[in-house]
């Protein structure tokens, strides 16, 4: 089977603080834009058989940073294709509402310790989004030769998702995973049995991880050219 380049898109001004959900209209964030740029150099001489994007603004700017970007022995990528399963959890009425807020809720301990029991008020439940996304992922590398390259941007707890599914782990393990924005994960689709063959790479590297606090965003500023 072919090979999956799993991309989560890059920063907006709202990620980290708000649950930004499905809501229309926004874009990346200076600091988005910067991180995708520097993901779209780290893979720009990988030769993309075919791209595809959740539909949120968002995704569609990452995955077209990385469409437009490539190195001088690569031919000209596909267009992206929005593939709507790939999309943002609906989350309902917890759409646009701090997270810390949020943290409060007595929801959250149910998202946190069993999240295939989740659903969300007036939205979407996650073991439905878990399906949707999985179905959606194994559909479309079903197309593709064995030795070809794939990508698909799209959003955290999608992604959490189809690796748990990837892993043969339960939908109630998944936030054991960390998918940072402007990550990259590669999973190979094998005739036995999938293999994750990179998880959660960032552009701030590992040395960020082991930072002090105060150290880590001009850290990470440094490296996207911000400083």
């Amino acid at each position: 089977m072919a090979t999956l380049v799993l991309i989560r898109h890059a920063r907006t001004a709202e990620t980290g603080s708000l649950l930004s959900g499905r809501r229309e209209g926004i874009p990346l964030s200076s600091a988005g834009r910067s991180e995708a740029k520097l993901l779209a150099e780290r893979l720009a001489g990988v030769r993309f058989a075919g791209i595809f994007s959740s539909p949120m603004q968002r995704c569609r700017e990452t995955a077209e940073a990385i469409r437009s970007t490539r190195g001088p022995n690569v031919p000209a990528r596909p267009d992206t294709q929005i593939e709507d399963r790939l999309t943002e959890v609906d989350y309902g009425g917890w759409t646009g509402k701090e997270l810390k807020v949020l943290a409060k809720d007595p929801l959250w301990t149910t998202v946190q310790r069993q999240p295939s029991a989740m659903q969300f008020p007036e939205g979407e439940s996650l073991r439905a989004a878990a399906t949707r996304a999985t179905e959606a992922i194994r559909d479309l590398d079903a197309a593709f030769k064995d030795e070809d390259v794939w990508l698909a941007v799209s959003h955290g707890d999608i992604i959490k998702a189809i690796v748990s599914d990837a892993s043969g782990a339960p939908l109630d393990l998944f936030q054991r995973i960390v998918i940072d924005p402007a990550s990259i994960s590669v999973i190979k689709f094998g005739g036995e049995r999938p293999a994750i063959l990179r998880l959660n790479e960032s552009a701030a590297g590992i040395s960020s991880l082991f930072a002090p606090r105060e150290r880590r965003h001009s850290l990470i500023s440094r490296l996207l050219g911000r400083e």
